[in-house]
């Protein structure tokens, strides 16, 4: 049986598709091989789906260029990415912070092969522990891999440790590294656990860690081995071999790295296709260097929201795409559902950046939603407030009582005596040195409010709607317009499943298209704005 003639040009033709049906029949046909053939007498390139175009009646006007062979989105990516961790697709969920990227969510990608990262940080460790064995009892009888987020906390690294320790403890293979500036004592104790040479010498891993970065300074710390100093002091506490230890001289840090552009919750804003080629540069310079046996490869956040992003973001040469922002909206987020249904009425503008909690004193900042909250507004309020003034009781009277009414609700006195409270269970340092440090103290009580509102958003404080604090990037007012008019705009049927297989599969369409292009065919640009379907999530 012939192949069934396919023109973009519109030209009189036996089989000659209108627009409409033409944009229909390519998308049916997105799994088929694909021949490209020029037109003797029209002088044009077209393509033709399956079968021999030598069976044509008009083939001697038809010219043979190439065969493209099926498209699929496990072909996306770098296909040792998903061998190495038995992944269906080279597709990552982001771990959130405080349980947003909860259990039931790493659960749902990894049932359909993507590999999701549980949002440890915020939580405390029983709270952490119970996710890991949920996820651990569900993911492992499947064969299926999954991780966990460890977040830097410059303040408590013994913080670092005990996750550390308890991600060993329950045989946890992965952990994405969050909000770290250089290397880590704990991320390089997980990262050298197990370290075995196979039967053809090459060094293997048992842990992966994935760095989430967005500079080159820090890019390079885990794109050249662990640091000789940390090594010693990780086998003079018997942490681990001093096999392990000279094993890892001979690795990168980490196999995988992922480069952060503009994104939610901590980001330094920087575009993607202007960030990623300067971090790839660097890593094949420190190659070139080291002669790594395994590359690191690099994955891609942050802006990605769309099908056309994520296809872009393959196209520069990412193993693997990680999202975030775009999972928050889904059913099975831990965001409360007035939060997910805040989000879906973003645009690309209604972020902006402010104070994180975290990192306040250092001036570290957050892009958060702005439409429907003032807590952007507020958040640099209380930066601006810290920067000019070196105590609570130096604050003049109008500053004050802006602050009791309109931010906290309540006293400085009443908020001092809650952080108080607080610290004392969880760090009673941190309370020593605001004693002593009257500007800390102000410091202390500022965080309150910025923890505060991330929390409010969680739990659906109804009387705090406006501080909700929402880590969001622009992706989630791209994905918004995106699905617009489809049965993915509406909050209740966001499923992960669902938003990532329409992504991917989006971006595999998008991919053959430009392939189309770089041939000669002229390419209708329909076929570059593939709108979202229910797809079939075998599992």
């Amino acid at each position: 049986m012939g192949s069934e003639l396919y023109w973009h040009n519109d030209f009189d033709q036996v089989n000659f598709l209108s627009t409409q049906q033409e944009i229909n029949h390519y998308f049916e046909q997105r799994r088929a091989k694909t021949h490209v053939i020029f037109h003797v007498e029209s002088q044009r390139v077209g393509i033709a789906f399956n079968g021999d175009i030598g069976s044509q009646p008009a083939a001697t006007s038809l010219v043979y260029l190439g065969t493209l062979p099926p498209t699929y989105p496990e072909w996306l990516g770098d296909r040792a990415f998903s061998e190495t961790h038995g992944l269906r697709f080279s597709y990552v969920g982001g771990a959130m912070a405080r349980g947003i990227a909860s259990a039931d969510m790493v659960i749902a990608l990894g049932k359909i092969g993507c590999l999701g990262f549980f949002g440890s940080a915020g939580l405390t460790l029983d709270q952490v522990e119970s996710a890991v064995i949920t996820i651990k009892n569900t993911l492992n009888p499947m064969g299926v891999s999954w991780g966990v987020n460890l977040i830097h906390t410059s303040a408590t690294p013994e913080l670092e440790e005990a996750l550390v320790d308890l991600y060993l403890k329950h045989g946890v293979n992965r952990v994405e590294a969050a909000a770290f500036m250089g290397s880590s004592r704990a991320l390089a104790r997980f990262a050298c656990q197990g370290l075995y040479r196979d039967k053809a010498g090459i060094i293997r891993r048992k842990h992966y860690v994935f760095p989430k970065i967005s500079r080159p300074e820090v890019a390079r710390h885990y794109l050249s081995p662990i640091s000789a100093e940390i090594l010693a002091d990780l086998v003079q506490n018997k942490q681990i071999t001093e096999e392990e230890a000279e094993l890892a001289k001979g690795i990168p840090f980490a196999e995988d790295i992922t480069v952060e552009s503009d994104s939610g919750g901590h980001t330094d804003g920087r575009p993607l296709n202007a960030l990623f080629p300067v971090i790839a540069s660097l890593r094949d310079e420190l190659q070139q260097q080291y002669q790594f046996a395994i590359p690191t490869r690099l994955g891609a956040a942050g802006s990605l929201g769309t099908p056309q992003a994520v296809a872009s973001a393959y196209a520069l040469g990412a193993a693997y795409v990680l999202l975030g922002s775009v999972h928050q909206s889904c059913l099975e987020s831990g965001l409360h559902p007035k939060g997910r249904q805040l989000l879906t009425q973003v645009g690309v503008d209604d972020t902006a950046i402010t104070p994180s909690a975290d990192m306040f004193e250092i001036g570290g900042k957050v892009q958060v939603v702005k439409k429907g909250s003032m807590m952007a507004l507020r958040g640099n309020r209380l930066l601006d407030i810290y920067n000019q003034y070196d105590s609570i009781d130096s604050l003049p009277v109008a500053v004050t009582q802006e602050l009791e009414k309109q931010i906290f609700r309540s006293s400085l006195q009443d908020i001092w005596a809650k952080t108080e409270l607080f610290f004392s269970q969880i760090d009673p340092k941190e309370l020593s040195r605001a004693n002593e440090n009257p500007k800390y103290k102000m410091a202390l009580i500022f965080r309150w409010y910025l923890g505060k509102s991330s929390k409010w958003a969680l739990t659906g404080d109804e009387d705090r709607v406006l501080d909700y604090q929402i880590w969001c990037g622009p992706a989630m007012g791209a994905f918004n317009a995106w699905v617009q008019g489809s049965f993915l705009e509406n909050a209740e049927s966001r499923q992960v499943q669902q938003v990532a297989l329409n992504l991917l599969e989006g971006a595999s369409c998008i991919t053959r298209a430009q392939q189309l292009r770089s041939f000669g065919v002229n390419v209708s640009r329909f076929l570059f704005n593939y709108l979202p379907q229910q797809l079939a999530t075998a599992e």
